[in-house]
């Protein structure tokens, strides 16, 4: 029997990345005496890519004495001592596996801190395949980050399957595009104007965990 292919995001998807990413900030600001207004915008910029090219910039804006690379490797270290994954989606992960599914986890994002997360969290353990976008300079929605994601679980993309994940764009019109259904996470959020809209919306991830095991032992209950 072929096994069933869904893929997961990884920020904001399977672990909460906004409110991890404030209290470093935070933490950060503290240790090197910047003002709120500095926070805020360290914050900013490491919302928007965190790489290490990023700790240059903040090194060299604020004057910090450590080397972009010191605080690359912190930073790192700091995000997997904070970040975690809630119990009841690590034992979703585990369900879906136990029910024949291949789990991959598809995440834009440099390899240094994904793995780390995914390591700190015990969501590696819990996964057939991981797939970064560093790891081969291919960024989520491109069909190939997809594809590369599939492989990494022993699949493929004209089997079909899943994308489950909270960015429109990313994960979802990305999702499609890659021939796969997909699930949106909305946090509470209403869909963007427009946009072609996902198979499935639900309001966090053990939702979308609970309707993927729906469709295992009833297909047509999740049929758009």
């Amino acid at each position: 029997m072929q096994r069933l292919l869904v893929l997961f995001d990884l920020d904001n998807t399977l672990v909460d990345r906004r409110g991890t990413l404030a209290d470093w900030a935070a933490e950060f600001a503290a240790q090197h005496h910047l003002e709120d207004e500095d926070q805020a915008d360290v914050l900013n910029m490491v919302a928007e890519r965190a790489y290490p090219s990023t700790f240059e910039t903040i090194r060299t804006r604020y004057r910090l004495p450590a080397s972009a690379d010191e605080m690359w490797r912190a930073y790192c270290a700091d995000m997997a001592a904070l970040v975690s994954c809630p119990a009841e989606t690590l034992d979703g992960l585990d369900e879906l596996r136990s029910a024949g599914w291949r789990v991959g986890v598809a995440t834009n994002g440099a390899s240094d801190i994904q793995r780390a997360k995914l390591r700190a969290t015990g969501i590696s353990e819990r996964v057939d395949g991981v797939f970064v976008s560093e790891d081969a300079d291919a960024r989520k929605p491109q069909v190939r980050h997809f594809a590369l994601a599939a492989a990494r679980c022993g699949g493929v993309l004209h089997d079909g399957g899943w994308m489950v994940g909270d960015n429109p764009v990313n994960d979802i019109a990305g999702g499609h595009s890659a021939g796969l259904r997909t699930i949106w996470i909305g946090h509470g959020r209403s869909w963007p104007a427009g946009a072609s809209g996902p198979d499935h919306t639900v309001p966090h991830v053990r939702a979308a965990i609970d309707l993927l095991l729906l469709h295992t032992a009833d297909p047509a209950r999740t049929a758009a």
